[in-house]
């Protein structure tokens, strides 16, 4: 049975159940209990605070209302917001209490229900998000442990990373616009090696004027660098002869190029630690090395889908992935108006991010993928843009992914094309 149905969640709401509405904060907490009609037992908004004394003095709460009315199970429950609920649900999960979640936005379109009031406050918001629960609006939050706790940190780490170097990079790329902005004539990116490293011993165009081309030529040589030599050291030293340039506050200008130099090298030196931890992590993920064989599918795909989605054989089904990736088919459509069919865009942004960039990925260098990409944009019946085919082939992906990771299937590209349903060679084969 589908556990995730609403009609499942609502049949877990019984006689016997305590309901528990939490109104999560970044020190204090409120909650207010109700049986399953919605009946308060609760005289006032528990208040505790956001600690061990404070998370058991909550758990007292709730098996002394559950003990006093008869009550055998206890399903507390309150909105994802931020991390502020990570400690309290970990906390009841370890106690044996299994928390749930409700939607945020949930939340905000139902207070108004009681009241006819869109106030938010500590004791309103903790009895809307017991309503939604003991009506079956919930979901069971996924706490990753073991491996896959160790990878959703180690991705999530690698994200920030990675925007911190984009906005040093960008950082840099301002400094080259106000200071050397014929820089960019010579190289294509700010992050160019042989580039930073004549910038760390001569960052402005006077002092590379200084240096000469055989100066900087000298630079690369005793760091037996290769792919560079004078014909790039004579095009750098031109430019910085003819470089429009700032002149002024250059003191200040040489302390900003090499604090930027220095950011840059530390977050890159970080970067590989954690690529490196997280080819070590991945390698403990079943069939991992199976997914690999896919043409245009790498380390950095498989392991930022594992983070985001944890343990994979925990869903259902596929669409269920989907769902939580934002990828669900919506339609707007109502008597005779037929909307456009679009995706819902609720859920993990990251894990949407991730599954457009694989779909990028496949059709670029995979033929079977390349194939099934071209069907969809050029089929005679309801053919899709490019993005609407790139979603699609991204979920198409996740199908596969699933049913390797869950099974340990090997990828056949074949069997993917022939899986394709192509109405013209139907009605021919009919014929």
């Amino acid at each position: 049975m589908n556990c995730n149905t609403q009609n499942a969640k609502i049949e877990t709401i019984k006689e016997k159940t305590l309901v528990v509405g939490i109104d999560v904060g970044s020190e204090t907490h409120y909650a207010r209990a109700f049986d399953w009609r919605g009946y308060e037992y609760s005289k006032k908004a528990f208040s505790f605070s956001n600690t061990e004394a404070g998370f058991v003095s909550f758990l007292e709460w709730m098996q002394d209302i559950a003990k006093d009315n008869g009550k055998q199970e206890l399903v507390p429950g309150m909105e994802p917001t931020g991390h502020y609920w990570f400690d309290l649900g970990k906390f009841l999960q370890d106690k044996g209490i299994k928390p749930v979640l409700v939607n945020p936005y949930h939340v905000k379109q139902s207070k108004e229900l009681d009241d006819n009031n869109p106030s938010k406050n500590d004791r309103k918001d903790p009895k809307v998000i017991a309503g939604l629960i003991k009506d079956g609006r919930f979901t069971y939050p996924y706490l990753p442990e073991g491996v896959y706790a160790e990878l959703r940190s180690a991705s999530n780490l690698r994200f920030q990373t990675q925007e911190e170097l984009t906005r040093i990079l960008n950082r840099i790329a301002r400094w080259f616009s106000i200071y050397f902005p014929e820089y960019k004539d010579v190289y294509g990116k700010s992050d160019s090696k042989s580039g930073l490293m004549i910038l760390e011993q001569a960052p402005l165009p006077a002092d590379i004027r200084v240096l000469g081309v055989d100066g900087v030529n000298k630079i690369w040589r005793d760091a037996k660098l290769r792919g560079v030599g004078i014909k790039r050291a004579t095009k750098l030293v031109e430019a910085a002869e003819h470089s429009i340039g700032s002149q002024e506050g250059l003191t200040t200008a040489r302390m900003e190029i090499k604090n930027l130099l220095s950011d840059y090298e530390r977050y890159s030196k970080r970067m590989e630690e954690l690529v490196e931890l997280i080819d070590e992590l991945v390698k403990e993920i079943p069939y991992v090395e199976k997914m690999l064989q896919i043409k245009g599918v790498g380390i950095k795909t498989i392991s930022g889908l594992v983070a985001e989605i944890g343990d994979i054989r925990r869903f259902d089904n596929p669409k269920q992935i989907q769902k939580l990736a934002g990828y669900a088919l919506v339609e707007d459509s109502s008597g005779k108006h037929q909307g456009e069919t679009r995706i819902s865009r609720r859920g993990r942004k990251k894990l949407r991010y991730l599954l457009f960039e694989a779909s990028l990925s496949l059709v670029g260098k995979n033929e079977e993928f390349k194939e099934l990409h071209y069907y969809y944009t050029h089929r005679e019946e309801n053919p899709l843009k490019k993005k609407q085919s790139l979603v699609a082939v991204a979920c198409k992906f996740l199908r596969i992914a699933y049913k390797i990771l869950t099974t340990g299937v090997d990828y056949d590209g074949a069997k993917m094309i022939s899986d394709i349903r192509r109405p013209q060679k139907q009605m021919l084969q009919a014929a």
